[in-house]
Parts: structure tokens; C-alpha cells; sequence
């Protein structure tokens, strides 16, 4: 099939341009839509809670990236280390000091490790703040003003684990005592507002950040809740559907299949007949209307075939990586051309599950094009890292998707992943006009 090269979109057309299409499949009701809507958007959170800044992490790599980002803010403790190595102290002075810092910088990264592995209630918070705090406040008496800085640390530890209703209260006591400190060790206040200031709107930040964390783990949890009943209401719908479609027929074929035995034991052998006949027609009209209701609501979506390649991707060690806005809709796309598109993307799934081999890396994108004569298009590209499909030819598989996407006008390409390497798939449907 001949490719037409096709240009970037115009730039006239703004991010409002981007906005949620009102209209939904024809074919699939209204529960069904919540249902897909609210499972790719539980998958989709299930899939980005590691990345929240606060929030548990669910692989080592996230473990080590956060501790990466932690360690960034230690520049502070370059004061104190100054101080130890000035030799003003005497050696057990200086003994006792490294041996602070290193416990108080010890405690403040395991407090990340294990409320990042085993959640913001682990119990053990309380007792390394303690500890945290005992350090800050003896070394800053015992060894002088370069020590305060430990106090900006404390002030996150404890705007971080203590609940939000105390949290405020617990960085303004923080930070009060460490200008209580200063004051006694006779610094200015010049000194004492550039200690306080950072002391305070960092606590303060992490409590901000701890109930922005809490809001949206009850609103994964919402969400999670509203999966679930939008699976249950689906499948009262299907059963209220094969209540209406099979209750009349069955009933309608028994009293049919009653009469013939009574035509029969009569010997009226015409009317049994014709009992019968009617029995065979209400039978065919039965089976035809339960096919459209399960074609119907077995039809493939982005949603639902999203989750369901997340799933399957994982089973294979491939790691999905999928923007949010994938499972949304997207204005001009008909319910012919979506359904097309979910298909494409259920065969790029199967094909990197029994072909990639080495993939662990699969990439699902949406975008719009233009063509030479100001086609628009909806792009689909699906792109793994595995070994490429070498020199053996598109299977069943791709070619029956290529013809797949002919009928709705679209079209199949093909090539190489970034750098040679992988395969890429890029299924293009035609996008209708925007309503509004």
C-alpha cells in the first residue's frame, strides 16, 4: 500500500482544540462507557502512584530515584562538616560530632526508605524524629550556630509525619525552638530570620505536599470503588439485556412447543406444523438478537483494551508506558474508527508478547496528522525496544489489521524503532470534523 507523507498540524489550532468529544459509541450504553472509563482510569492510577512525590514507591528503581532526589537537599549539611573539620573541638568533641551527624543523617534516610516501602503510617516515624530531634537540639547547644541548620531537615520530618491537623503546629514549634536556640548562642536576627525562614516554609511545604498525597489516595481509592460498581452495573445491564431478549422468546417457544404436542396428540398434523415452523423462526430471530448484544458489548475500546495490555505486558516482563489521556475521547473520532484503532492496538499487544524478543519496554502514543490534501488523522503508534522483526514479512495478523483499517479509510505502517531498534507500528483512521 502506497504511503502519503504527512505533514505536522497547522498551528491555528489551540489547546482548546484538545477538549473531550460529547459523543460516545452508539453501539455501547451508557454503563458500559462508565464502566471502560472508570477501569482505564483505575489502571491508569495504579500505574503512576509510585511516581507521586510522598507516595509509596513499588520497584527499587523508584527507591533509589527518590533517595537520588533526597539527597540533593543534604548541601546544607556542609556547615556542620566545616565545623568538624575547623579543629576548634577537641578529638572526643569532634568524635561525638561526626558520630551525631552520621546517626542523624542515617535516621532521616531511613525514615524515607521505610515510609516509602511500607507506607506513611509506618510506626517506627515517631521514634527517628525523636532521635532526629535530640541530635539537632544537643549538637546545636554543644557545638555552636552551624549545627541549627539540622533544624530544616527536622522541620520536613516532622511536617511529614505527623498528621495534618498537627503537622502546621509541629514545623512552627520546630523552627521556634531553633530560633530559641540562636537567641542563646546571642546571633542577630539577621541570622536568625535566614535560619527561621527556611526551617518554616520547608515543614510547611511537605505538610502541603502530605495532604495533597492524602487527597489523591482517597481519590484512588474513589476511583478503585467506582470501578468496581461500574463492573457490577455492567453486568446487571448485560443480564437485565439477556432477561429482555431471551424471557419473551423462551416464553413464546414454550407455549409454541406446548400447542404442537396438543395439534400432535389431536392429529391436526398441518397446525403442529405450522407451531413448529414458528417455533424455528422465533429461535433464529433469538439467536440473531443475542449475537448483537454480545457484539456489542464485547466491541473493543482504547480503554478497556489499554488495561487489558497493560495486564497482559506485564505477565511478559514489558513495561507499558501510556499517556492518561489515551483513554479519553478525541474530538472528530467516530465510533467506527476508535473501534478500529483498539483492535490495532490489541495486535501490536499480541504480536510483542509472542515476537519481541528481549522487549521490555512497550510505548503507546496518540496524535493527529495531516496529509498533502488537509486530511486530518488520528495516529496510534505503538513501539517496543525488542530484537524487530528481522527479515521475515508482516504475518496474518498485520495484514488482516491493514484491511481492517482500509475500510474506514485509515491505513497500516510499519518500521523500525528508534535507532534500528524495536519495531513500530503507527495504525492512522481518519478524523471527522469538531463539533463546536
Amino acid at each position: 500500500m502506497s504511503t502519503v507523507p504527512l505533514d505536522h498540524r497547522p498551528d491555528e489550532f489551540t489547546a482548546a482544540d484538545q477538549g473531550h468529544s460529547a459523543s460516545s459509541s452508539s453501539s455501547s450504553s451508557p454503563s458500559s462507557s462508565a464502566a471502560e472509563r472508570a477501569l482505564a482510569a483505575a489502571a491508569s492510577e495504579s500505574q503512576f502512584k509510585g511516581n507521586v512525590p510522598g507516595g509509596a514507591v513499588d520497584n527499587r528503581r523508584q527507591l533509589l530515584v527518590k533517595l537520588c532526589w533526597m539527597l540533593l537537599w543534604t548541601f546544607y549539611l556542609v556547615y556542620p562538616v566545616k565545623d568538624l573539620a575547623s579543629g576548634r573541638h577537641g578529638p572526643t568533641v569532634t568524635l561525638l560530632g561526626c558520630a551525631g551527624l552520621v546517626g542523624f543523617l542515617a535516621c532521616y534516610l531511613i525514615l524515607v526508605i521505610f515510609r516509602s516501602m511500607r507506607g506513611v503510617r509506618w510506626r517506627g516515624s515517631y521514634p527517628l524524629v525523636a532521635v532526629m530531634a535530640a541530635i539537632a537540639l544537643g549538637s546545636s547547644l554543644g557545638l555552636g550556630a552551624n549545627w541549627l541548620v539540622l533544624f530544616n531537615y527536622l522541620s520536613v520530618a516532622v511536617g511529614a509525619v505527623l498528621v495534618p491537623r498537627f503537622a502546621l503546629a509541629g514545623v512552627a514549634t520546630t523552627t521556634a525552638v531553633m530560633a530559641a536556640v540562636a537567641v542563646s548562642q546571642s546571633q542577630d536576627l539577621s541570622t536568625i530570620g535566614v535560619l527561621a525562614l527556611p526551617s518554616f516554609l520547608s515543614g510547611a511545604a511537605m505538610t502541603g505536599l502530605q495532604r495533597l498525597v492524602g487527597v489523591m489516595r482517597e481519590l484512588r481509592d474513589a476511583r478503585e470503588t467506582v470501578a468496581h460498581l461500574a463492573v457490577a452495573e455492567e453486568r446487571l445491564r448485560l443480564a437485565r439485556d439477556m432477561h429482555d431478549l431471551l424471557g419473551h422468546s423462551l416464553s413464546l417457544i414454550a407455549l409454541k412447543s406446548e400447542l404442537a404436542g396438543r395439534f400432535m396428540t389431536a392429529g391436526q398434523q398441518d397446525a403442529a406444523r405450522a407451531q413448529v415452523a414458528d417455533i424455528e423462526q422465533v429461535a433464529r430471530e433469538s439467536l440473531t438478537d443475542v449475537r448483537a448484544a454480545i457484539t456489542g458489548y464485547r466491541k473493543p475500546t482504547l480503554p478497556v483494551e489499554l488495561s487489558a495490555a497493560r495486564r497482559a505486558l506485564a505477565t511478559a516482563g514489558v513495561t507499558l508506558e501510556a499517556p492518561a489521556a489515551l483513554a479519553e475521547d478525541r474530538p472528530g473520532l467516530g465510533a467506527a474508527e476508535a473501534e478500529t484503532l483498539a483492535w490495532a492496538l490489541r495486535e501490536a499487544v499480541t504480536n510483542i508478547v509472542r515476537h519481541a524478543d528481549g522487549a521490555t519496554l512497550c510505548t503507546v502514543g496518540m496524535d493527529e496528522t495531516w496529509d498533502g490534501e488537509g486530511g486530518r488523522y488520528a495516529v496510534l503508534e505503538i513501539t517496543d525496544n525488542g530484537a524487530g522483526p528481522g527479515k521475515s514479512g508482516p504475518g496474518n495478523g498485520l495484514s488482516g489489521l491493514d484491511e481492517r483499517l482500509a475500510l474506514v479509510g485509515g491505513r497500516l505502517e510499519t518500521s523500525p524503532g528508534q535507532h534500528g531498534k524495536g519495531f513500530r507500528i503507527r495504525a492512522l483512521v481518519p478524523l471527522g470534523v469538531r463539533v463546536g
